[in-house]
């Protein structure tokens, strides 16, 4: 086989990993993965890329922890419910049972029974018996998938305080096609545009990643341009580490719009010119939110279970817990990569998820957390 041939296998390997690979280190890619194909060529042969492969799971359950149940009784759940919470005290045991067995599809089926068979609102009934951190990994449970992250981007933009790792994270790991939703609800939800709510609330270089981010515009195809690749990968070194300051426009330009396959073969040509990695060069180049807004695209590009089992870590690590970034990854990808951030997460920590978890939280909390997290490994 000729050296095209070899390197279209290289990339296809790596695209059909999906960014799972398990690496010493999480910022670097494997020198010997991703080599681009031939000009002309597509990474993409019988199986899908990252984005595609996510999508598929989060229908056949293949990496979730909750996977909901073949087969349940709206009704059944509803009044088991409304048993948990009625009369004095509250059965949070019960709630936690019935809620992270259930997927969010079949968690809106029992809100909506609840209220046709019992009369009341059920996300009330649970904001008035629950608290605290619990309350709020409950509630994010039973919000459907687009609303929640709705919810928290608006939280992120208009609480105490702009919340820039959330809107990062987010925007930086969710598909075009979770965008375009995302962007639909949150204008129907509060009257305005994500994006003027970003431009309004952030500023400088930062703001327009985080636009560009925001439009879903990001080429999900699988084809490699091989020369398109070397002159990315070349723009990209004389934009930072050959001139002096940098050209944050073009690292925006190359890493918000291009597809994913092209842009791992860029970060490899990348490492050659420069004799650096892509994620050394945007820290020496860059510095706070811009920075860690474009290693956040990288990360997510080259493995999204890690960049996710990251941001678990730093949520506990050290004095104080980040409940924030904790219970929105928990809650938000325990239907899609969960066993996935959980394989990364001790292969870059040494430790597992489950035990970080049962160290750094307690109650209600931690048993939730844990049902989320599905398991020790």
């Amino acid at each position: 086989m000729g050296r095209a041939g070899l390197e279209l296998l290289h990339v296809t390997a790596a695209c059909l990993q999906g960014g799972d690979i398990a690496t010493q280190d999480s910022h670097q890619s494997s020198p010997h993965l991703c080599q681009g194909p031939a000009r002309g060529s597509s990474c993409l042969s019988a199986l899908d890329t990252d984005n595609s492969r996510l999508t598929r799971s989060e229908h056949d359950g293949e990496c979730a922890t909750v996977k909901g149940v073949s087969s349940f009784s709206a009704e059944q759940e509803a009044q088991a419910l409304r048993k948990a919470m009625k009369g004095l005290g509250t059965d949070e045991d019960a709630i936690i049972e019935s809620l992270t067995k259930l997927n969010v599809s079949q968690r809106q089926q029992v809100l909506i029974t609840y209220k046709s068979t019992i009369g009341r609102d059920l996300i009330e009934d649970l904001k008035s018996e629950l608290s605290g951190n619990f309350e709020r990994v409950i509630i994010g449970l039973m919000t459907p998938t687009t609303m929640y992250d709705v919810h928290e981007l608006r939280r992120a933009l208009k609480g105490a305080g702009t919340d820039e790792g959330c809107l990062i994270e987010i925007l930086a790991s969710r598909t075009n096609a979770e965008i375009r939703h995302i962007n639909e609800n949150y204008k129907l939800q509060y009257g305005s545009s994500l994006e003027d709510d970003i431009v309004s609330d952030t500023s400088s270089m930062f703001r327009r990643v985080l636009v560009s981010l925001a439009t879903g515009n990001r080429d999900e195809g699988t084809f490699v341009d091989e020369a398109l690749a070397q002159q990315d990968a070349q723009c990209l070194y004389e934009a930072g580490e050959k001139k002096w300051g940098t050209d944050e426009v073009q690292f925006m330009s190359i890493l918000c719009t291009r597809n994913r396959c092209h842009l791992l073969r860029v970060f490899d040509v990348y490492r050659v010119i420069a004799n650096k990695d892509i994620t050394e060069s945007i820290k020496s180049e860059m510095s706070g939110d811009l920075e860690d807004a474009l290693l956040a695209v990288v990360k997510c590009l080259r493995n999204k279970p890690a960049y996710f089992a990251e941001r678990l870590y730093k949520s506990m690590k050290g004095l104080g817990t980040d409940d924030s970034t904790l219970i929105r990854v928990m809650v938000s990808r325990s239907e899609i990569d969960m066993l996935y951030i959980r394989r990364e997460f001790l292969a870059m920590y040494g430790k597992s998820l489950h035990s970080f978890i049962k160290g750094d939280c307690s109650g209600d909390y931690r048993k939730v957390l844990l049902r989320l997290c599905g398991g020790e490994d």
